[in-house]
């Protein structure tokens, strides 16, 4: 993780944009608010996702149904109201702009215009917000079971001066997640992971626990 990203103004809301390539995205927000943040979590979800799989309005979801145009805006409109909403914690939105599940090596990645025009909505009525890309990529490292990597860049404050239109902010975003990647996908493979922090650790492996075996029984060869 990257400097700045825990050190942001809570005053100043953020969105969390990231790729979507796995099933379980919506599932590392909570998980990354509750260790690194204090903030109000919201994601947006697919709506034929979230109906079938309701409980996820328990960490902060909410749908955007594309089939319904007005219900599209509605969803953009409701986005920036939470961004904007007073409070002691700092609002955060995280949302995957692919608005579907693509492999994770794509390229380019096909990113919709949604989230340029939430930030647009929220400038109208604050001053700034935090931009923050999240990459995650799931690899098998030497193991029975993958891994989950996650990665985050180093928020950048984006300014109603700054801002210009929604194809030029979605260019930038999309090109930032694609670098992102491919650099979180080079630090795996030369093993780079030195700052990595574990987060989450289910059980050993079937190698790990035979090693462990081995290892106990003095089996090794000599």
């Amino acid at each position: 993780m990257q400097t700045g990203v825990r050190e942001m103004n809570p005053r100043i809301p953020v969105i969390f944009y990231a790729n979507h390539a796995y099933w379980w995205d919506g599932f590392w927000s909570p998980l990354c608010t509750e260790e690194f943040f204090r903030q109000n979590l919201h994601i947006i979800i697919e709506y034929q996702q979230l109906k079938k799989h309701r409980f996820l309005t328990r960490i902060g979801a909410f749908s955007l149904d594309r089939s319904r145009p007005r219900s599209v805006l509605d969803t953009l409109r409701y986005a920036a109201e939470l961004l904007t909403a007073e409070g002691e914690r700092q609002n955060a939105l995280w949302i995957f702009p692919q608005g579907k599940i693509e492999p994770v090596d794509q390229r380019p990645l096909l990113f919709l215009k949604g989230t340029a025009s939430i930030v647009s909505r929220v400038l109208e009525k604050t001053p700034s917000i935090y931009l923050v890309s999240v990459v995650s990529r799931i690899e098998y490292l030497g193991e029975q079971k993958p891994e989950l990597s996650l990665s985050f860049l180093e928020p950048r404050l984006l300014t109603r001066d700054e801002y210009s239109n929604a194809d030029e902010l979605t260019a930038y975003m999309k090109g930032m997640t694609e670098r992102h990647l491919d650099e979180l996908g080079g630090k795996i493979r030369t093993r780079m992971m030195d700052e990595a922090l574990t987060l989450v650790k289910g059980k050993d492996s079937i190698n790990r626990r035979v090693e462990a075996f081995v290892r106990f029984f003095g089996l090794e060869k000599r």
